[in-house]
């Protein structure tokens, strides 16, 4: 049966999409056929990090409307064969899917998918409410930013009003020297507000940018930080156990104490 996995935030730019599009690379890749539905309608950028953007006859829209079953809108990765993608229209709004709407849809593909992970528009309003309508659980994205954490908190809110009582986190754009400056939130800051099961800290890393504009996520990238997050959560997401990556740079008093075992 199929996990139907809602990933959303808060606050936009927190990198949602990007760790939608990740984390569909990385369960495709572990062999899983995996779905990635694209509920930011009016606004749709997962089939540009896949990479996919050429590849789109049908949208979500198109599907919840009759005009065509599921099966003929989706969208096989060029790599991962086991990966596909509904997209949504680029020109319609998201008043044009309703939660019931994509619930049939989900429905529909249970059973044919190990995973379907669901791109939720950012904020509170309809797409939202559309997005998490189907959903198994969630995962919420954020930074470790004040507003980024406060609109985090706000949709944690929201998602327990709606009966999702199955919340993970993932914290993105992590920059170690900010945190141990005391210019950044750390873990313990965050757990203390949130208080949810937190299975990925991922670093800031420009590579995750370059794989972006490349169309080719970042998690295949066996050089990258955040790659290695990435796939971490990954893992994580199919019940294993796997420690937190430590990806703060070692200073030179910290290598001095290294050699020196202090």
């Amino acid at each position: 049966m199929s996990e139907v996995i809602v990933i959303t935030s808060g606050k936009g730019g927190v990198g949602k999409t990007t760790t939608t599009a990740n984390l569909g690379v990385g369960l495709a890749k572990r062999g899983n056929k995996v779905v990635l539905i694209d509920t930011d309608t009016g606004l749709r950028n997962l089939d540009l990090l896949l990479g996919l953007e050429n590849r789109i006859m049908y949208d979500l829209v198109d599907v919840v409307t009759g005009r065509v079953p599921y099966k003929k809108a989706l969208v096989r990765h060029k790599k991962y064969e086991t990966l596909f993608l509904l997209p949504t229209s680029q020109i319609r709004d998201k008043n044009s899917i309703n939660g019931q709407q994509l619930i049939d849809v989900c429905n529909e593909m249970r059973g044919k998918f190990d995973y379907i992970l669901i791109d939720c528009p950012a904020g509170i309003e309809q797409g939202f409410k559309t997005a998490i309508a189907a959903a198994d659980y969630a995962i919420v994205v954020t930074m470790p930013e004040v507003a980024a954490v406060r609109d985090a908190d706000k949709i944690i809110g929201e998602l327990n009003r709606a009966d999702k009582s199955h919340i993970k986190l993932i914290v993105n754009r992590i920059r170690s020297h900010m945190v141990d400056a005391g210019d950044m939130m750390d873990m313990e800051d965050i757990n203390d507000i949130l208080a949810i099961d937190c299975i990925g800290q991922v670093p800031d890393d420009e590579l995750v940018v370059i794989s972006t504009n490349r169309g080719d996520p970042v998690i295949s990238n066996k050089k990258s930080l955040a790659g290695q997050a990435y796939n971490n959560i990954v893992g994580r997401i199919c019940g294993e156990q796997i420690p937190f990556l430590n990806f703060r740079k070692k200073t030179l008093f910290d290598k001095i104490k290294q050699i020196l075992h202090v």
